[in-house]
């Protein structure tokens, strides 16, 4: 949010810049779109580089430190050599055999529990080396306003979409469908053939998600049925089962074939005017307008007319079943007029109230949002919740973790529901309530006055006179929450194209590639893959320079030194990292007063480099050099 004019910087492209993937993916990407058939596509996926690219994303991933059921986590797999992990990665997928799935159980908002299954960290590790290959393919297939679980696709643009729909187009019916069960009821052989049908006839790779699907779950046997929730692949694998649906939808209307093109011209973000096709169908057929919004399992149908709505309705519910074998939930799927109820959607409840009139005498509607009540609910309890646990704790250190899980906590629900146009009303009803916990609570710890240490705090609720102090720590207040229209994305931002990856971040452009390339394909063979795999994000993230001497290095000056040795309890962690230059890493270390000599002469480091030397050297436990 404070920094919304910088372009995005997406970790995952990030990644696969590093492991020189991109290129592959794009490929994939581009031949897709041309309707390509792919059935090599294992080789692919047991490239080095693409495994190496999964270990990172997976490492990146919070998910990596929950163990499956033989206990492992990321952790262990850190302690692998490149060659090993690579190894076994290829040999599984030769003849993949999954672990059995761990069962966990966690409960949701109306009391129920949903389940969970948590393949161990190899089979998820296998899981995400294919979601990398797949995922470029159905994207080039994949509808325009699916949006759960998709790169550059989020919640508010599916809200954004969901407002036009209503407002721009005067859709006031709204289709609300819940399927019964979604993930547990996925008919394996349906999918198989739906990835046949998207170019996907790779047959040994069908074999090995077939086998993914069908992998014991401890304590209660072989699935006939489902997409477990838990596993890395699965949201793709739910997609990919709904993007049937989106384009049936999206065939009754607007993308009904015309005997001319009426389109002309194409918008600044890259959408095509379908105004004059949409114009030509409303005057000259009788076909039902509507429109589909979706996020993961969750999805509206939009509609003019209360006769289409009820028409439709019958007819998505008929098409779930007979297609793919889905039930809805008759008491949560409903025929909503928008002008008179709220529509639920993603936790918002959307509906449009009157407001003057247009040129031509008739009404004019425009969207009213609110948070969800169950959600605030939820915010009310959660926040009083985290208070109290800061209230049961005097430890400064544990007391200053709580505190940023506290704003951290209310960050993330202002930025999520500040797109809800009353959204300030709907907090400051919870608001009272948190704030009188936090003060009865607090009281005696609490103060009005003092300085905010976090740039991002400081430029969102600095001005703000809510904002207290804890132990000299701020604390973000509830009620500090404005609107901001929803966007929706941009068609032509894209991370499977070059032109389109310019607007979610910036490329690795002034570095050397070459050099790059080199720490990918010539691992440090006696270390582990997390220091080889942190060795190349540090190189990326200091731009190719020595962090003491700041010289570009070539591909032979490159050294990843432990800034506390492992002979003194180090680790591998990124933290613990550091690049420079060969002649600097051996300054580092040295004890000889004539190597000390003629590398300070070489090097010819100033005064503030020379500082960064010694601090490294203390980090070493060796004395400091003087001139």
């Amino acid at each position: 949010m404070a920094n919304k004019k910088k372009p995005l910087k997406k970790q995952k492209i990030r990644n696969a810049e590093y492991y020189d993937m991109q290129t592959a993916f794009d490929k994939l990407y581009a031949d897709s779109v041309s309707g390509r058939q792919f059935r090599n596509l294992v080789e692919l996926i047991q490239r080095p580089e693409n495994i190496m690219l999964a270990y990172r994303n997976l490492r990146k991933n919070s998910g990596s430190k929950t163990a499956g059921v033989d206990k492992k986590t990321i952790s262990d797999l850190n302690k692998w050599s490149d060659k090993k992990l690579v190894s076994r990665v290829q040999r599984k997928l030769d003849w993949y055999v999954p672990n059995a799935v761990r069962r966990v159980e966690i409960p949701k908002d109306n009391g129920k529990k949903r389940p969970l299954g948590i393949p161990t960290i190899m089979d998820r590790l296998i899981q995400q080396c294919i979601l990398q290959v797949l995922e470029p393919i159905c994207e080039a297939k994949f509808f325009k306003r699916s949006n759960g679980f998709r790169p550059t696709h989020s919640a508010e643009n599916a809200i954004a979409q969901a407002e036009r729909m209503i407002q721009n187009i005067g859709c006031y019916y709204v289709i609300d469908i819940d399927i019964h069960g979604f993930f547990d009821n996925v008919n394996h052989g349906k999918l198989l053939k739906q990835m046949w049908a998207l170019g996907i006839r790779d047959k040994k790779l069908l074999s090995i998600i077939s086998a993914m699907l069908k992998a014991e779950v401890a304590g209660i046997g072989f699935p006939e049925k489902g997409t477990p929730q838990g596993g890395i692949i699965s949201p793709l694998l739910s997609n990919i089962v709904l993007n049937e649906l989106d384009w049936w939808v999206a065939s009754q209307w607007e993308e009904m074939p015309t005997k001319r093109n009426y389109v002309h011209r194409i918008y600044a973000n890259g959408t095509p005017d379908k105004s004059n096709t949409i114009r030509a169908l409303r005057s000259y057929t009788k076909l039902k307008e509507c429109y589909l919004v979706r996020y993961a399992d969750d999805f509206k149908i939009f509609c003019k007319k209360h006769s289409d709505a009820v028409k439709l309705f019958e007819a998505t519910k008929q098409w779930l079943w007979e297609r793919l074998g889905l039930e809805i939930s008759p008491e949560k799927s409903k025929i909503v007029n928008v002008k008179r109820h709220y529509s639920e959607f993603l936790g918002f409840k959307l509906k449009v109230r009157e407001k003057g009139k247009k040129p031509d005498g008739s009404k004019r509607y425009v969207i009213e949002a609110h948070v969800r009540d169950k959600a605030l609910k939820k915010i009310r309890a959660r926040s009083k919740e985290i208070i109290g646990q800061i209230r049961r704790t005097y430890d400064p250190k544990m007391e200053y973790r709580l505190i940023q899980k506290y704003n951290s906590y209310l960050i993330g629900i202002h930025n999520y529901y500040c797109i809800a146009t009353h959204v300030n009303l709907d907090i400051h009803e919870i608001a009272f309530d948190v704030k009188k916990s936090l003060y009865n609570r607090l009281k005696h710890r609490l103060q009005r006055t003092g300085s905010i240490s976090n740039r991002y705090i400081q430029e969102k609720y600095g001005k703000s006179r809510e904002v207290r102090y804890l132990n000299g720590h701020a604390v973000v207040p509830v009620a500090y929450v404005q609107h901001r229209v929803p966007m929706d994305r941009k068609i032509r931002v894209n991370p499977y194209t070059p032109e389109g990856r310019t607007e979610i971040h910036k490329n690795l452009a002034g570095l050397n590639l070459a050099v790059m390339n080199h720490l990918m394909n010539t691992p440090a063979g006696q270390q582990s893959v997390e220091y080889n795999d942190n060795r190349i994000a540090l190189y990326v993230a200091q731009k190719g320079k020595c962090a003491v001497s700041g010289i570009a290095l070539d591909a032979n000056q490159v050294d990843c030194h432990h800034k506390k040795p492992l002979s003194l309890g180090g680790d591998d962690s990124y933290q613990n990292l550091i690049i420079v230059s060969d002649a600097v890493h051996i300054l580092i270390h040295s004890s000889s007063e004539r190597t000390i000599k003629k590398y300070l002469n070489d090097l010819q480091l100033n005064s503030k480099q020379l500082a960064k030397l010694n601090n490294l050297r203390k980090l070493a436990e060796m004395p400091q050099i003087t001139l």
